[in-house]
């Protein structure tokens, strides 16, 4: 298949969701732990049209929404001062701190910048010499290479006015963590085509061996998606537990071997705090020694942050699978995206932001709830 339409048919889709209901025999609870697949699945109604004996439970897929509340404070510290141009990806300018955010530290004349590369950033740094260029450095293992190569760059060129606020975060150890949590209902996981894109499948065999979970790598269209139900469910229903990869498109099992020798150098791994969820050990990336100098955290003197959430956000109930986006009070009350409490509401990503963005406005524990008759719906919109 050559064309992103081939991923969209509906004579396809339909033939797999054939399949699934052909298979299942007993309730089945799948985690996709990916934002971009979140919102495909939400926005094609792919959880509506499965059996109902499937369940897919959303995870901490969003890299914006479990960046800790102490670093994105820490952001806006740095941000504001004024020999600072801070620059950040869009999605992160209007996730909320403790009380205020990117968009508004921006109007109160801080020079905040939106840019598509890190390297954007650095040409920032190699253009104004007498500021300071912060870019925020954060993200699963998809973005971490190029922040690499940007630190890579930096001191090949000797600029010494450019550094990262990194909170980089690792997604085997997240599963980990979400297995050994006593409330964990999953069963098994769909995994991130694009960080298999870069660390390759290695990581994952021991995981599915120890929790007995099958592990489908999948992409985020919703044929890519459909696949990587029907084959999870056919391991489950067979007592099955292995790593497959549903997405030869783009993953090897090695990964991509020039990014992972760019985060060998540049990185180190690091106990990582996930905003919603806690410390997870050996979660996250942060620079090595060599490059310490590059670390924003290190160059400005940003403690004594404290930090306070609102009371009545349960961003971190979603972030962890344990409710869905609409059974938190707030959920399209108190909190929209014009006026976000969490960051899963305000991230392009964030599965409070689909939930809103796709009028799933209603519905609860149960997930028949807000279901649209089968009759209705069009497979893949």
């Amino acid at each position: 298949m050559k064309y992103i339409d081939e991923f969209n048919d509906p004579d396809l889709a339909r033939r797999l969701l054939d399949e699934i209901r052909a298979t299942v025999t007993r309730p089945w609870a799948l985690m996709e732990v990916c934002g971009g697949q979140t919102h495909s699945i939400i926005r094609h109604g792919i959880d509506q049209l499965l059996p109902d004996q499937v369940e897919l439970i959303h995870g901490p897929g969003c890299p914006v929404c479990v960046t800790p509340l102490d670093v994105i404070d820490k952001a806006l510290e740095i941000a504001a001062r004024p020999d600072v141009i801070f620059c950040s990806f869009g999605d992160m300018l209007r996730v909320p701190g403790t009380d205020r955010d990117l968009f508004r530290v921006k109007g109160e004349g801080g020079d905040v910048r939106v840019v598509y590369s890190p390297l954007d950033a650095l040409e920032l740094a190699r253009r104004n010499p007498d500021r300071q260029v912060v870019f925020f450095a954060i993200g699963f293992e998809t973005t971490a290479p190029a922040n690499a190569m940007a630190v890579h760059q930096a001191r090949r060129l000797g600029l010494a006015n450019f550094s990262l606020l990194v909170s980089h975060v690792r997604v085997p150890p997240a599963i980990e963590a979400i297995m050994t949590a006593p409330a964990c209902r999953v069963q098994g996981f769909l995994a991130a085509g694009h960080v298999c894109s870069v660390m390759g499948t290695a990581e994952y065999p021991d995981l599915a061996e120890k929790h007995r979970v099958p592990v489908v790598v999948t992409g985020f269209e919703p044929l890519d998606i459909l696949e990587g139900i029907r084959r999870a469910v056919h391991q489950l229903e067979r007592g099955e537990h292995r790593v497959e990869n549903a997405y030869p498109r783009a993953v090897r099992d090695q990964g991509n071997p020039a990014a992972l020798r760019m985060l060998e150098e540049v990185f180190e791994v690091t106990d990582r705090n996930w905003r919603g969820i806690g410390r997870i050990p050996a979660s996250g990336w942060r620079l090595a020694d060599a490059f310490r100098t590059y670390d924003a955290e290190h160059r400005f003197d940003v403690s004594g942050i404290r930090t306070e959430e609102p009371a009545v956000c349960r961003a971190g109930e979603v972030l962890q699978g344990l409710i869905k986006p609409t059974e938190c009070e707030a959920f399209g009350k108190a909190c929209t995206p014009r006026t976000p409490l969490g960051a899963t509401m305000v991230s392009s990503e964030g599965a409070c932001a689909a939930y809103y963005l796709y009028r799933r406005m209603t519905g609860g524990p149960d997930r028949q709830g807000s279901r649209i008759p089968r009759e209705e719906m069009n497979p893949v919109g």
